[in-house]
C-alpha cells in the first residue's frame, strides 16, 4: 500500500511542474509585449511662429525710426444707406381738362420733355359746346351793344328816361361778362377761336422726365371721366431725395440742415453733398428707424431708384489717432501698423483707417491709441521682414 502511494506521489509531482510551466508561458508572452500598460505613445509638439512678429536685427533697430501717434478731434461719422426718389414739390401731372378719346400721343415713359412740348391730342365734345357758347355770347354782346348805342341817343334827344339808359348799359354789362367766360372756357381747353377744332392739344407744363403715364391711344382723358385724371407726370429731376433709414439711437446726432456726403452704389468715385431737409416725425415699429430725407442737386447722371449711402458729421466729437501715411501699411484689403513689441522686435497691429488728412496724415480709427509709438515706414519693416 505504501508503495501504491509513493507510486501516486511521483506522478503528482511531474503534473505540477508541467501546470507550472503551463503557467509561466502566458506571463512571458504579456511581458514580452511593448507598452503593454496601455499608456498612448508621446505628442510631438510643434511651435508654430507668429506672422505679426517681425525680429530683426539689432544692429538694423535704428533704421526703422519710431513716431508718436497723434490726438486729433472731429466729429464722428455717421453712415446710412438710402434710395434716390423725385423731389414731390417739383413733380407735376399732366391734365387734359377737355373731356374725350386720345387720338394722338406724342410722349412716351421715360421721355425728357421740354415746357410747352405737345404731349397728346384729345378729341372731345366739350369744344363744340364751349366754341357755340362763345359764339352765343358774341353775338348777344354785338346786339346788346347796338342797343345801349341808340339808346344813349334816343335819351340825348329825351325820348327815353334814365332808367331805359341804365337797363341798356346793364345788359350791355352782361353781355360781355358772357363773351369773357365764353373765352376763358376755350382758353382753358386749349381752343384758337381763329380756328376752331374738335381736337384739344395737350402741353408740358414744365421741363423734365415723364416719370409715370398712365393714357394709351383712343384711351378716355379728361378729369369728368372714369380712370385716372392724370395723363402723364413730369418730374424736374434737377433736384432729387435721397431718403434714408436713421435708427432711433442715432436719430439725435442729425439736425435740419445738416449736409452729408452722398455715394451712388453706381457711381462710387463720384461724392455728392446734400442737405437734411426732413427728419421724419414717425418711426418704424419694426425696424425702428426714422426716415431722413436729404436734398441732392442731380449732375445728370442720377436715376430714380438708385442705392445711396449718406455719410453725417454727428454734432458729438470724438478722439481719434493721427500717424503719417506711411506709417500704414495696405495688405490683403487690410490695414496694419508695426508697434515695438520689445527686444528688436515690432508687432504688426492691424488698424481701421480714416480719411487722409492734410500733410500726407492719416486718421486711424481703432487698433491703436493717441501717444502709442508706431514704425514711421511700415512698407520698408514688411520688406525686411520678408527676408
Amino acid at each position: 500500500m505504501n508503495q501504491a502511494i509513493y507510486q501516486d506521489k511521483k506522478n503528482i509531482v511531474p503534473s505540477r511542474v508541467l501546470f507550472a510551466s503551463l503557467l509561466f508561458v502566458p506571463l512571458v508572452a504579456c511581458n514580452s509585449t511593448p507598452h503593454g500598460d496601455g499608456a498612448p505613445p508621446p505628442s510631438n509638439v510643434i511651435t508654430v511662429h507668429d506672422m505679426n512678429l517681425i525680429t530683426i536685427d539689432k544692429k538694423d533697430q535704428s533704421r526703422f525710426s519710431l513716431v508718436t501717434a497723434e490726438e486729433i478731434e472731429i466729429p464722428s461719422e455717421l453712415d446710412a444707406t438710402g434710395t434716390v426718389l423725385p423731389d414731390i414739390s417739383r413733380e407735376v401731372p399732366v391734365i387734359s381738362l377737355a373731356n374725350g378719346r386720345v387720338v394722338d400721343i406724342k410722349a412716351r415713359l421715360d421721355d425728357n420733355v421740354a415746357k410747352g412740348q405737345l404731349l397728346l391730342k384729345v378729341q372731345s365734345p366739350d369744344v363744340t359746346n364751349a366754341f357755340d357758347a362763345y359764339l352765343k355770347a358774341k353775338n348777344d354782346e354785338e346786339l346788346a351793344n347796338k342797343s345801349l348805342q341808340r339808346s344813349k341817343d334816343l335819351y340825348v334827344h329825351g325820348a327815353i328816361s334814365q332808367a331805359m339808359l341804365d337797363q341798356a348799359e346793364n345788359a350791355e354789362s352782361d353781355a360781355k361778362a358772357d363773351l369773357a367766360a365764353a373765352l376763358s372756357q376755350l382758353n382753358t381747353l386749349g381752343v384758337d377761336r381763329a380756328h376752331p377744332s374738335s381736337v384739344v392739344n395737350v402741353y408740358a407744363p414744365i421741363s423734365g422726365v415723364i416719370v409715370a403715364q398712365n393714357v394709351t391711344n383712343a384711351a378716355a382723358a379728361g378729369v369728368g371721366l372714369a380712370g385716372s385724371a392724370t395723363a402723364f407726370t413730369i418730374a424736374d429731376l434737377s433736384h432729387v431725395w435721397i431718403v434714408c433709414d436713421v435708427y432711433e439711437n442715432d436719430i439725435a446726432k442729425l439736425q435740419l440742415g445738416q449736409t452729408a456726403r452722398i455715394v451712388l452704389n453706381a457711381y462710387p468715385n463720384r461724392q455728392l453733398t446734400g442737405r437734411i431737409s426732413d427728419i421724419g416725425p414717425i418711426l418704424d415699429p419694426s425696424l425702428r428707424t426714422a426716415k431722413v430725407r436729404v436734398e441732392v442737386a442731380n449732375p445728370g447722371f442720377i436715376r430714380l431708384g438708385m442705392f445711396a449711402t449718406a455719410t453725417f458729421s454727428s454734432r458729438m466729437n470724438k478722439t481719434f489717432a493721427v500717424v503719417p501715411a506711411d506709417a500704414v501699411l495696405h495688405l490683403h484689403d487690410r490695414n496694419w501698423v508695426f508697434v515695438p513689441a520689445g527686444d528688436a522686435q515690432f508687432r504688426r497691429t492691424e488698424v481701421q483707417a480714416g480719411p487722409l488728412l492734410a500733410g500726407n496724415r492719416q486718421e486711424i480709427l481703432s487698433g491703436i491709441e493717441p501717444g502709442q509709438k508706431v514704425v514711421a515706414s511700415a512698407l520698408m519693416l514688411e520688406t525686411v521682414g520678408n527676408q
